[in-house]
C-alpha cells in the first residue's frame, strides 16, 4: 500500500470512528498470516481513552465502497458500546462458560495445508475470576462457499459470526480448554447461514433460556470480572448467537429487572447484578465445572499428540 493510500485509509477510519464515538489513537504497520501488509488501528472510546481495541485491515481493503462503509460504521458503533463493558473482550457461552477472545490475526488467509478454505487464527481463554490457564488456540475455517456470503474477509465483516461459531462449537463439546496444545478447528459453513432468511443461525432459544443467559452474563462479566460495573445486555452478537433480536433481549432484561435479578441503567441497555443474583455463585461455578467436564471428549487425543497441521 502506498503512503497516499495509507493516509486515505487512516482518514476514512478516523472519520468513521469519530461518528461512532471513538477516536483513532494510533496506527501501525502490521502483517497478516501470509506476510502481506496490514494497518493496525488502536481505537479508543472518546469518553474514556483507557478503553481501547484494535482494528486490523489489509492493504486490499476498499473503504470507499458504500456498502462496505455502512457495515464498518455499524461495526464501530457496536464496538463503542461494547467498549463500555468492564471486559469488552469477554463473552458467555449458552452453557455458562465465560471466555475472553484475543490474539485474532486478521484478515482471513488461505489454508497452507492444501485445503480449499480460508482461515483466521485466534485464542480463547477461560475467565472465571481465578486466573485460569485453560485456553484454546483456534483455527476458524471458512469454506469457499461460505466466503461468497461475506462481503469482505476482514475483521469488521467476520468477527461477530466467527466469535459466535467458536461459542457454538464450544456448546457442542468440540473444543477443549487446555493448559497447552495445538490449534483446534472451528468449521464455519453454510449450516450457520440461512440464504432465504439472509441471516446467521446458531442456537434456537426460548425466553427462559435467554433470561438465564442474560442473568449469567451479568453475574460473570459484571459481578465477577467487572467489579460490579454495568455490562451491555443488548449486544447484537448475543442476539445473533441466540437466534433472537435485540428487542427480545430487551424484553428479557426488563423481566429480570422486575424479578429483582438485574439493576438496569437509565438507558435500559446496560445492567448490573443484584445482591440476590450474586448469591448464586455456587450454582454458576457448578455450571462451569460441568461444562469443563463436558468438553473433555476423546475426539482430540490425536491433537494432544501433535497430529495436526493447520
Amino acid at each position: 500500500m502506498s503512503i497516499e493510500s495509507k493516509a486515505v485509509l487512516a482518514g476514512q477510519v478516523e472519520t468513521a470512528a469519530k461518528a461512532a464515538g471513538l477516536v483513532a489513537v494510533s496506527s501501525e504497520v502490521g502483517k497478516d498470516f501470509s506476510g502481506n501488509p496490514t494497518t493496525r488501528f488502536t481505537l479508543a472510546l472518546a469518553a474514556d481513552k483507557a478503553k481501547t481495541e484494535v482494528l486490523e485491515l489489509s492493504d486490499r481493503f476498499d473503504f470507499s465502497r458504500v456498502d462496505l462503509l455502512a457495515d464498518v460504521s455499524s461495526y464501530l458503533a457496536e464496538s463503542a458500546k461494547r467498549l463500555r463493558n468492564p471486559r469488552p473482550d469477554c463473552y458467555l457461552t449458552l452453557h455458562g462458560l465465560p471466555l475472553s477472545f484475543g490474539k485474532f490475526e486478521w484478515p482471513f488467509h488461505l489454508s497452507t495445508s492444501g485445503a480449499d478454505t480460508y482461515l483466521v487464527h485466534g485464542e480463547i481463554r477461560l475467565e472465571d475470576g481465578n486466573e485460569s490457564v485453560l485456553h484454546a488456540k483456534i483455527a476458524a475455517s471458512m469454506t469457499v462457499t461460505f466466503a461468497e456470503i461475506v462481503k469482505a474477509p476482514e475483521q469488521p465483516f467476520a468477527e461477530g459470526f466467527i466469535y459466535n461459531a467458536v461459542r457454538k462449537t464450544m456448546d457442542q463439546g468440540q473444543l477443549e480448554l487446555v493448559k497447552s496444545g495445538n490449534r483446534q478447528p472451528v468449521p464455519v459453513t453454510t449450516r450457520y447461514y440461512s440464504p432465504w432468511k439472509k441471516r446467521f443461525s446458531f442456537n434456537d432459544t426460548m425466553e427462559a433460556q435467554r433470561q438465564e443467559f442474560l442473568a449469567a452474563k451479568a453475574f460473570w462479566l459484571s459481578g465477577v470480572l467487572g467489579g460490579g460495573q454495568p455490562v451491555w445486555l443488548l449486544d447484537p452478537r448475543d442476539a445473533q448467537y441466540l437466534n433472537t433480536t435485540v428487542e427480545e433481549l430487551s424484553k428479557s432484561a426488563v423481566a429480570l429487572a422486575r424479578e429483582g435479578v438485574l439493576l438496569l441503567a437509565t438507558d435500559m441497555e446496560f445492567a448490573t447484578p443484584t445482591e440476590a443474583l450474586m448469591g448464586h455463585r455456587t450454582k454458576y461455578e457448578a455450571e462451569v465445572a460441568a461444562q469443563l467436564a463436558f468438553i473433555k471428549p476423546s475426539f482430540n487425543e490425536e491433537m494432544r499428540g501433535g497430529h495436526t497441521n493447520m
